[in-house]
């Protein structure tokens, strides 16, 4: 892609990049070098919390970790040295003190890591290390999980101890809560760790189990346009939807909203107000949408596809009330140009106020999609989108030793 576009950095030559930073920083070999990837969520959008279903996939963005364990000083003997390049920052997190608060944010979610793998009995040795990532930072794509499950890799490579998957994803879920204060869900955690390359991972987020849903057709892709606003889930308003969403389950009687029907809402309106109704009306209907499409995709009924992809987007915008003015610019101009020029289907993905449309598209039309849907956003709004393509990538791993 040319104008406003995001060119993609091949993961063997991002390894490359952070093994010699590490080299250069702290003089000798990375004997480590983990890779986890980012994620976009195909439809399925705060399903996740309240038991439902989710349809993401692994992108070909990522964050490393180039690694060794320190020799060992009694000065050095309990820290964890880590610079990011992204946000150019070092610091030493210390591996067995508690509390967080002295921590910058980014640090906060190592320090989680190794503090969820520590309740598990895999305790973390002294090491060094260096960040280098390609997930955009507050984009919506997941890129603190991706630090999170890339920290988890790495524990259990230099450990030679590991959990299972589901296990993985779970402490790194943990460690977001804890470490960084987001009561977040499962979906990043495990798209990170579980994802496989060439499918979306239907998700049952109630039953913790896994489908995986291909996405091989190559006359299509999936789109995803960088709004570049900014956004953070810290500052409350992700905890207050969440806190909705409980209440709504609450006065309908269930344990979560995916125990509840469309019926059983407008059945019981009067039990709840208005803004509590409409959170639950998304969910609700986010969660059958989520469901109908995992279906189309796998029996190939795109235009099905795109339909629900915009229903949800309306959704969220309307009745969840986490869309702003770029998104919906973006999804606007996209439903515009429609199915005749190759465009499937369109919507906001992440928590919202800010971030990342995704859209699928003809793989033929994609770069003409996205030139002409960042051009008009820019023309609205002077604010340059960035795009770039991506198809359904792999999961967390281990690039050395090999």
């Amino acid at each position: 892609m040319r104008n406003g576009s995001d060119p993609t950095i091949p993961l063997d030559d991002l390894a490359d990049r952070a093994a010699a930073t590490f080299a250069k920083r702290f003089g000798r070999p990375a004997r480590f070098v983990v890779a986890a990837p980012g994620r976009v969520n195909l439809i399925g959008e705060h399903t996740d919390y309240n038991d439902g279903f989710v349809l993401p996939m692994a992108i070909d963005r990522y964050t490393v970790l180039a690694a060794d364990a320190i020799a060992g000083t009694t000065t050095d003997a309990d820290v964890a040295r880590v610079l990011s390049t992204t946000i150019d920052a070092e610091f030493d997190i210390p591996l067995r003190t508690g509390g967080v608060d002295s921590l910058p944010g980014w640090a906060r979610y190592i320090r989680g890591v190794l503090d969820a793998y520590a309740s598990a009995g895999i305790g973390a040795v002294p090491f060094e290390a260096v960040i280098d990532s390609t997930v955009p930072l507050g984009s919506g794509l997941s890129s603190s999980a991706a630090l999170e499950v890339a920290t988890a890799t790495l524990i259990e490579a230099m450990t030679g101890k590991s959990v299972e998957p589901v296990r993985k994803a779970l402490l790194c879920q943990q460690a977001e809560h804890e470490g960084a204060g987001v009561p977040c869900g499962i979906l990043d955690q495990f798209c990170s760790v579980l994802s496989q390359a060439g499918h979306l991972m239907l998700l049952d987020c109630r039953d913790q189990e896994t489908k995986m849903v291909p996405l091989a057709d190559p006359a299509y892709t999936v789109l995803i346009i960088n709004s570049n606003v900014k956004h953070e889930l810290t500052d409350g308003a992700y905890a207050q939807r969440r806190r909705q969403c409980e209440a709504a389950a609450k006065a309908l009687g269930v344990a979560s909203l995916r125990e509840a029907t469309s019926q059983a809402l407008e059945e019981h309106r009067s039990r709840l107000d208005e803004v509590l109704y409409r959170r639950a009306r998304h969910v609700i209907g986010e969660i059958e949408r989520t469901r109908r499409a995992a279906e189309a995709l796998a029996a190939g009924r795109w235009e099905e596809v795109g339909q629900l992809m915009f229903a949800s987007h309306a959704s969220l915008r309307d009745d969840f009330e986490v869309s702003c003015l770029e998104l919906d610019l973006l999804v606007r101009h996209a439903k515009r140009l429609g199915s005749g020029r190759g465009l499937v289907g369109s919507r906001m993905t992440g928590g919202g106020f800010g971030g990342c449309t995704v859209s699928l598209v003809k793989t033929s039309s994609a770069d003409e999609l996205a030139q002409e849907i960042c051009g008009a956003y820019a023309r609205e709004t002077e604010i340059e989108a960035t795009a770039f393509s991506t198809a359904p990538a792999h999961g967390a791993q281990v690039l050395l030793p090999r």
